[in-house]
């Protein structure tokens, strides 16, 4: 039973973290894709809006 759990606990270490970076890479393309630069500017400026 205490080696099923390591490994189990293995492997979800070494993949969760694999999963993880690869989702902060993807948030981070997003970010900071070009494209989207007037749409977060345009988000930034709502706050300040009187509409």
């Amino acid at each position: 039973m205490n080696e099923t759990y390591r490994a189990v606990a293995e492997f979800a270490q070494t993949w969760g973290l694999i999963y993880f970076v690869g989702i902060f890479l993807c948030v981070l393309v997003y970010a900071l894709a070009p494209s989207r630069k007037s749409e977060f500017e345009h988000a930034a400026r709502l706050p300040l809006s009187e509409d």
